[in-house]
């Protein structure tokens, strides 16, 4: 699946939703499922999952999959398998909607990480092993930030196709994540100087 390219501010607030971003990582990962089999997933009611994934499927994020007798299962589009959300100065309110889409980004998977790291006790020793949370700080220009940011976003090209088909999954292998973020940092406050920019991790 490749990545849809968005930068239509009500497109992209579509997104902006705990329960949205949700159900679009469970049919990632499950493939074709009713809203009464979502809600069994996250916890939540029929009718709340109901109406989150019309509002994915209003806005071109999910389609009605082949019925199944009464049942009408909900998936994503074979060309949506990812969602990269970019703000465009030529269109109003843009960069507004990526903000609040990315801010709740940020908070979920940090979440998620917060959530793993407080059981991570429990966990085999192996998996403790390929688990990394790292940071780096570095001086780059923009152009070499974004060829970075690509090199980021296909680091997981290796294991497309194994949501969908389970037979392409190796034995032993676990539903994971990769969580990063490529950005300058921010100026530095009045008085600051360059200072802020170095410090561990420097390189």
């Amino acid at each position: 699946m490749s990545d849809i390219r968005i930068t239509d501010p009500a497109r992209i607030r579509a997104l902006a939703h705990p329960l949205r971003l949700e159900l679009l990582d469970l049919l990632r990962d499950r493939g074709e499922l009713t809203a009464t089999e979502c809600a069994e997933a996250v916890g939540e009611s029929v009718a709340s999952c109901s109406f989150h994934l019309r509002m994915l499927a209003k806005y071109g994020y999910l389609e009605r999959a082949g019925r199944r007798g009464r049942e009408k299962p909900w998936r994503i589009p074979e060309q949506g398998g990812g969602i990269d959300a970019r703000p465009d100065s030529s269109v109003p309110g843009s960069m507004h909607a990526v903000q609040e889409l990315a801010s709740l980004t940020v908070t979920r998977e940090a979440d998620r990480v917060g959530r793993f790291l407080a059981q991570a006790a429990d966990e085999p020793e192996e998996w403790i092993q390929a688990t990394t949370v790292t940071t780096s700080s570095f001086w780059a220009t923009a152009e070499e930030l974004a060829e970075l940011s690509e090199a980021v976003r296909a680091l997981t090209d290796r294991f497309e196709g194994r949501s969908a088909d389970p037979s392409l999954r190796p034995e032993g292998a676990r539903h994971s994540r990769l969580f990063a973020t490529v950005h300058p940092d921010p100026p530095a406050p009045r008085g600051a100087g360059d200072t802020a920019a170095d410090g561990p991790g420097e390189r």
